[in-house]
């Protein structure tokens, strides 16, 4: 084998197990549908290192309702539901381009569309196993200026969603952070909101901390060029501080560009132990603590 055939090897095979964590945490946000191997491997390798719950977020119809039916068989998944911020433009305009959706291209539908899209999610985030709605929010980073209404409209929709069914909210926020918070102002906030993935600074995350927003951390808080994110973990309230995967994306270093999943929680919650200065133990016990509160399992 060539060593450039070696390095794409390497690339695409599943980092090693990390040391198993002493006191269990939760991953508080992945995407089982997305990742190689059974939902039942998954769990299995993730509780062998002190990962023993996950919350399974849908992106689509398709996907809420694969999160909701996993949550519903496995007591260790808790489903969050929602349309992607991306993927209420490509309903209204049909555009295939962006987001996570495993879909595929549609035809244009239309806002009628959106509405029957979101009534689906409603149902859902009903049912008792389904513990947040989203990831919905504002996404600049790939929607432009023509699917920004359809974004936030589909975001108000699922905030008076969450506030309706008492569910956790979990935001998606992509070079939007202003936007975010403004929509979040106006509609007012469910009581439970969650900034997955949170990709802000210190100072956002002191106006999180005022808003009693929980903020979750993912693996590119170990990524060379995340000193805000670092920044963002040391200013933190502990008691607002999640950790999650958002498998198989975002792995941490040193196994960037590598498949990511639950199990690699410990490689983080590590990093975000070293930043604030705290044992991992202490930190592990504070980050399972909020993410139940969080998600009220």
């Amino acid at each position: 084998m060539s060593s450039n055939a070696g390095d794409r090897a390497d690339k695409s095979a599943a980092p090693p197990l990390p040391a198993p964590l002493g006191v269990p945490v939760a991953d508080s946000h992945t995407h089982l549908d997305m990742q190689s191997g059974t939902v039942e491997e998954a769990l299995a390798k993730a509780a062998s290192v002190g990962v023993t719950t996950v919350v399974q977020v849908g992106c689509d119809v398709r996907g809420s309702r694969w999160a909701a039916e996993t949550a519903a068989a496995h007591d260790s998944v808790h489903a969050a539901v929602a349309l992607h911020p991306n993927e209420a433009p490509r309903i209204v305009h049909g555009d295939p381009g962006g987001g996570r959706s495993r879909q595929g291209a549609r035809t244009p539908g239309g806002t009628g569309a959106l509405d029957e899209a979101l009534a689906e999610i409603d149902r859902l985030a009903a049912l008792p196993h389904v513990k947040g709605v989203g990831e919905t929010g504002l996404d600049f980073f790939r929607t432009g200026p023509e699917g920004k209404e359809a974004q936030e409209s589909s975001f108000r929709a699922h905030i008076e969603m969450a506030k309706r069914h008492g569910k956790a909210l979990v935001i998606h926020d992509r070079d939007a952070h202003a936007d975010v918070l403004r929509v979040l102002k106006e509609e007012g906030a469910p009581e439970r909101t969650v900034f997955h993935c949170y990709s802000g600074d210190a100072e956002m995350a002191e106006i999180c901390a005022r808003a009693g927003y929980f903020m979750s951390f993912a693996g590119n808080v170990t990524f060379k060029n995340a000193q805000n994110l670092r920044d963002a973990v040391a200013v933190a309230p502990a008691e607002l501080l999640l950790v999650e995967t958002d498998a198989p994306f975002l792995t941490p270093a040193p196994y960037r560009g590598r498949p990511n999943a639950p199990y690699l929680i410990p490689v983080t919650v590590r990093a975000m132990a070293a930043v604030r200065g705290v044992d991992e133990d202490v930190l592990a016990a504070a980050l399972a603590a909020n993410t139940a509160r969080a998600f009220g399992y």
